[in-house]
């Protein structure tokens, strides 16, 4: 972390009012597990709570370390659980479900190693790598797979670029990016979820501070850390055998695989892996994310499926591209000198194709007015988010809007859940 961003001596009881603030967010169930609430305040810790998902707990912090002097404002602002405000880069356009676009490409990593490790062409991973080898950033922070706890996943912070290939593929269980104090280094690139790097954002704008080189994915939500466990055992395995747990790459869209320390290993693929198991269990705030496809990075990622005749993706292994947006000047800037040095392929790519074929990121956005509604009517907190467009898109279908609206407003008051 920079000298500049070292937390300062907060008098009086702040620290207090950000660690309520957290529980309540919690408490709604708004809580996305980015990790910002410890990262201002080290009297909190990310931990995966009940084998479900990771939340601020309060713990006693290190000798000397005390809360950012702008504790409280910075979370009021940044949290995710909170408000979430969509970004309107300069000298952008916008596509009325992907967000703001500096330029716009399907793309793959060049080296065959690469683009057969990561998730989705291995674009990412080679953006990262050659902002580290290019001298754009000085280190990496990313998740990976804990080597200690193999069915766990954490936070690295890595400044070898072979670290990063080493570490690639997607992870599908909780993690606290925004938790690693060098996450919101200026001095970093930072690949996060749509929620983490938002977050990142907004406190860097608060601040008046340069954020890091931000990068991010489409995301479906953070599924609980137990289903991961309950698909090993389902797959015939013991989970404290595992020593190792890839749940995508190696391919595209790659499999599910957890060697064993036998030698062995046990595999399913991609579409019952998410499909029939992580992703039912995402956790409530990702149900009400109005932004899947990272509007605040400086450029996102996102699988460029084929679809068959109902327009439906195809999950049929394949070598890997991802359909790549670059959303701010720095981000444009990253990719064409990614390509102009032989690390990235890219070509042509229509985004209304691409959209067509993220049928959650689209379906989600046109009923997410009548959720928000839902919830609300039946008491619960929902945050803030300003600028998505959300009202305009339920409105262009009211039908959808209203059943999912009422279906919101009775899974609530049924169960607290929707």
């Amino acid at each position: 972390m920079s000298s500049s961003q070292s937390p300062l001596p907060v008098p009086g009881p702040r620290p207090g009012v950000l660690r309520e603030a957290a529980r309540r967010v919690v408490a709604a169930g708004n809580c996305s597990g980015c990790g910002l609430c410890p990262a201002l305040d080290p009297g909190l810790q990310m931990q995966v709570v009940d084998g479900g998902w990771a939340r601020p707990v309060p713990v006693e912090p290190p000798a000397g370390a005390s809360a950012a002097v702008d504790a409280g404002r910075a979370f009021a602002t940044g949290c995710p659980g909170r408000r979430v405000q969509a970004q309107r880069p300069p000298g952008t356009d916008r596509h009325p479900v992907l967000g703001p676009v500096a330029g716009a490409w399907q793309g793959w990593a060049t080296d065959p190693a690469v683009r057969l490790a990561g998730s989705s062409g291995g674009a990412l991973t080679a953006l990262a790598a050659f902002a580290l080898a290019s001298g754009r950033a000085a280190h990496a922070v990313a998740a990976r797979g804990d080597r200690e706890r193999p069915l766990r996943s954490t936070t690295a912070d890595l400044v070898d670029p072979a670290d990063l290939v080493a570490g690639a593929g997607s992870r599908y269980a909780p993690v606290s990016t925004v938790a690693e104090p060098a996450a919101s280094d200026p001095s970093a690139v930072t690949v996060g979820k749509p929620c983490e790097v938002s977050a990142v954002r907004a406190v860097a704008d608060l601040r008046e501070e340069r954020p890091p080189l931000l990068l991010s994915f489409f995301c479906a939500g953070t599924p609980a850390q137990r289903a991961t466990e309950d698909l090993v055992r389902t797959l015939g395995a013991d989970p404290a055998d595992v020593v190792d747990l890839r749940y995508r790459g190696d391919g595209w869209p790659g499999s599910f695989v957890a060697r064993l320390a036998d030698g062995g290993s046990v595999r399913t693929g991609y579409d019952e892996s998410w499909g029939a198991h992580l992703g039912p269990t995402t956790q409530w705030r990702c149900k009400l994310c109005p932004d899947g496809t990272g509007q605040s990075a400086d450029v996102v990622a996102g699988d460029f499926w084929e679809a068959d005749e109902r327009g439906y993706p195809v999950f049929a292994e394949q070598e890997g591209r991802s359909a790549l947006i670059a959303r701010t000047a720095a981000g444009l800037e990253l990719v064409e000198a990614a390509v102009a040095a032989g690390v990235l392929a890219v070509e042509p790519v229509d985004l209304d194709a691409v959209a067509a074929v993220q049928p959650l990121q689209v379906g989600r956005r046109r009923t997410l007015w009548g959720r928000l509604v839902g919830a609300r009517v039946a008491g619960r907190p929902v945050p803030r988010y300003r600028g998505f467009g959300l009202l305009r898109a339920g409105l262009e279908r009211p039908r959808e809007t209203v059943r999912a609206a009422r279906g919101t407003h009775r899974r609530s008051r049924g169960s607290g859940r929707a």
